[in-house]
């Protein structure tokens, strides 16, 4: 059974929160070590309904916008993505309304510029308009009731095949790729149906355009930050409380628990998760590394992983917390410097990340400026949106931290997030020299002007539990 505080003090403090709820609502902001509030039972989001409307909005604004932009900017006449049900390209959340859940038998999507004046037409040759935003194309054959048939089989490659031969494309992009999942959708099967369709000649014109998925599915539109910024403001909420005397009682609760609260705590507001949260601890004198679900002590430090998806959107954060021995009020000295390093290698990162360069640049001038100033760092930071790690340019990996050749190759483009995942290791006089790693994680934005900020704020203070 999970072992949730019921101590005296966790009944003032609940009391408290429930007035605080009452005054400010749900994103009322404080300092971190007083950021345990919980939920009033409504939706944060509102129902499903309301959310739905708001996902078809960005849709049209996606397609409308972005896609037009982006298919001039890569050279880009058609654009071309089919797929079957259940084996659907990795584009094919960001190209579908929220009621669409899978392809519909076979979907061939087809994007054809027509230029400045008229845009980019939009057809769908299987499964609907997905709320007007495309030109549905059905069968001429009749069914039984006499409904018009859905399209299947060779009558289908040939009417694609027609349909691009009318319009006539200079160069016609699909999605195969050998170092971008993202731009790699396009099956084996599909394609060889695809390119006998097309024929010698329409086939020759196909190219390989892999930063045009990529970029569709980084690129925002300036309506989801505000509502990404409130997803973020419930996150840090939910994080706030998980590391408190709300939910940890010092010698009773085990890390298992606590991720357990949080994953229950995400399903409860109607919300949905992504993977499942990591709470891990770090003890003065005792390798924790191969220690399950400990019992958490007074004088740990503790780090958590927690992502959830609302709206089709995905986040990612990482925080820090301390428990407080008998007596103390604040983090010995050594660990709030240990975490400031970590901050400085946020800062660092910030100032290193600029439209148009690479991943791999960025990496390596991070970690130049990181060992000048005697840092002891890693830097793994990723996009972020409606993938957890999102499309775009990867700045390292954990594990490679020499740079990650394809994935890593993309340029930071205008309108896109980052999950600034990094940590840095310290020795902590405190705990006679023993390193301490402070890993952090927290959403920023690229915004159109190109400036990087913050998504909401950062963590500078630790989590303190009493």
């Amino acid at each position: 059974m999970t072992k949730i505080a019921q101590t005296p003090r966790a009944g003032r403090v609940l009391a408290a929160i429930a007035l605080s709820m009452a005054v400010a609502g749900p994103f009322h902001g404080a300092r971190l070590e007083a950021q345990a509030r919980d939920y009033r039972p409504e939706r944060p989001f509102g129902t499903l309904r309301e959310q739905a409307r708001t996902q078809q909005a960005w849709l049209a604004e996606r397609l409308e916008k972005n896609l037009p932009m982006l298919m001039r900017k890569h050279g880009v006449d058609m654009w071309v993505l089919a797929m079957r049900e259940y084996n659907e390209d990795p584009v094919f959340r960001a190209l579908v309304s929220p009621t669409t859940f899978a392809a519909r038998r076979r979907t061939i999507y087809i994007f054809h510029d027509r230029g400045p004046e008229h845009g980019v037409e939009r057809l769908a040759l299987g499964g609907s308009s997905q709320g007007g935003v495309y030109e549905a194309v059905r069968a001429t054959a009749t069914a039984p009731d006499g409904r018009a048939a859905e399209l299947w089989g060779e009558d289908q490659w040939n009417l694609f095949a027609d349909m691009v031969r009318e319009r006539d494309p200079r160069r016609i992009a699909i999605n195969i790729s050998h170092d971008h999942n993202f731009a790699d959708g396009l099956s084996a099967g599909e394609w060889e149906q695809m390119e006998a369709a097309l024929g010698p000649d329409l086939a020759g014109r196909v190219v390989r355009e892999p930063l045009l998925a990529i970029d569709y599915l980084a690129m925002r539109v300036p309506a989801m930050t505000p509502v990404y910024r409130r997803m973020q403001a419930v996150v840090h909420e939910i994080i706030g409380t998980a590391f408190s005397e709300v939910v940890i009682v010092p010698g009773q609760t085990t890390t298992a628990d606590v991720v357990w609260w949080m994953r229950q705590r995400v399903h409860d507001l109607g919300l949905d998760s992504w993977f499942q949260p990591s709470v891990s601890v770090q003890r003065r004198g005792v390798d924790m590394g191969g220690v399950t679900e400990p019992v958490i002590e007074r004088g740990d430090v503790l780090h958590c992983d927690f992502g959830l998806v609302a709206f089709g959107l995905a986040t990612d954060t990482q925080h820090m917390a301390y428990v407080l021995r008998e007596g103390e009020t604040e983090a010995p000295d050594g660990l709030r410097w240990a975490l400031a390093n970590s901050n400085r290698l946020q800062d660092i990162l910030l100032e290193e990340t600029k439209v148009g360069r690479t991943g791999n640049e960025i990496l390596a001038s991070v970690l130049e400026k990181m060992r000048a100033e005697g840092l002891d760092g890693t830097m793994y930071t990723h996009p972020i949106g409606d993938h957890g790690h999102g499309a775009g340019p990867l700045i390292g990996l954990w594990d490679y931290q020499t740079g990650v050749p394809g994935r890593g190759d993309p340029p930071v483009i205008p309108g896109m997030w980052f999950s600034t995942e990094l940590q840095v290791t310290t020795p902590v006089p405190e705990w006679d020299g023993q390193p301490v790693r402070m890993a952090q994680e927290e959403e920023a934005e690229v915004t159109l002007d190109g400036e990087i900020r913050w998504m909401l704020r950062r963590q500078t203070e630790l989590h303190l539990i009493r």
